[in-house]
């Protein structure tokens, strides 16, 4: 038990609430535009999420061990401390690879084959992720448009490619919003990135500055989310009033993760990253449930 709890650690297990509920999110409208449900496909949206996420992080831990190992803040991490080795890391890794893969096989029981047809390169396209950051300071995007194919391919999952500019608008959507968050949290590495002759948005522009690309991203975050509204209201689809008060309700939240954190001043920065960003991804996924309660 205690090795699984590493395990569950080393890939922050509780994080898949960051982009579960946007999958989960754009699942749910494309079952309420088929005008049906299937639950074998929101058993295979949650294992291929999961599974993926899982060995995405695992992966990035591996890729980055020896950086970590040099980063204060870092170097308690399960590798570079010892309290998991890079064997079991890699085998874990390969089983939720395998994991991920089987999972889409799930959606050829309901005759759809675009699942298992596009999990290759989907899955490299996220594994890649871990080394950009080597060669580009717009890593945070790429980790952002990683999230985008959450979204996107729980759509595809459902519906194929049936209208699909309303799952890419929720994608684009969680795109800005994960690059704005992690543009914050990579503040806190700044110098280090910068002598270990890493990329990142702060190592490149600066913590200020880079703090409002942050914000610009989340600005434009919240603008994908009002053209969502105009894809997904009445009569097209069931967003309504809660939605924009949760639009609000968003737009207020991520004000608030931009006042917890300023260029002198990145103490709060684990709380901007975490706590904030729960809330809004679990928020929304419940006022859309409400919205499809009140429209199906």
């Amino acid at each position: 038990m205690q090795t699984l709890r590493r395990f569950l650690e080393m890939i922050r297990f509780s994080h898949t609430l960051f982009a579960l509920p946007f999958a989960l999110f754009s699942a749910i409208l494309a079952w309420y535009n088929k005008r049906s449900f299937a639950f074998l496909e929101l058993v295979g949206i949650v294992l291929c999420m999961v599974f993926a996420r899982s060995a995405a992080m695992a992966f990035n831990r591996l890729a980055d061990r020896d950086i970590d190992a040099k980063n204060p803040r870092t170097a308690i991490r399960h590798l570079p401390s010892g309290q998991l080795s890079v064997g079991s890391v890699w085998l874990f890794t390969l089983v939720c690879c395998a994991g991920f893969v089987g999972s889409t096989a799930t959606f050829l029981l309901e005759g759809n084959s675009w699942p298992i047809r596009l999990a290759a390169p989907v899955l490299l396209f996220v594994l890649a992720y871990s080394y950009t950051k080597r060669f580009t300071a717009l890593a945070h995007f790429w980790l952002g448009a990683s999230l985008l194919l959450a979204p996107l391919a729980s759509w595809i999952a459902i519906r194929g490619f049936e209208d699909w500019p309303t799952p890419l608008v929720i994608g684009l959507a969680v795109l800005f919003w994960v690059a704005g968050f992690d543009i914050i949290y990579a503040c806190q590495d700044a110098d280090f990135d910068r002598e270990a002759k890493l990329h990142s948005i702060p190592a490149l522009l600066g913590v200020r500055a880079a703090l409002w690309v942050a914000c610009l991203s989340h600005v434009a975050m919240v603008a994908m989310l009002i053209v969502l509204y105009l894809f997904a209201s009445d009569p097209y689809g069931p967003l309504g009033l809660a939605y924009l008060a949760a639009l609000g309700g968003v737009t207020a939240m991520l004000g608030y993760e931009h006042a917890l954190v300023r260029p002198d001043d990145l103490s709060r920065a684990n709380q901007a990253f975490f706590n904030v960003n729960i809330i809004i991804s679990v928020g929304m996924l419940a006022v859309l449930l409400v919205e499809v309660a009140l429209h199906w």
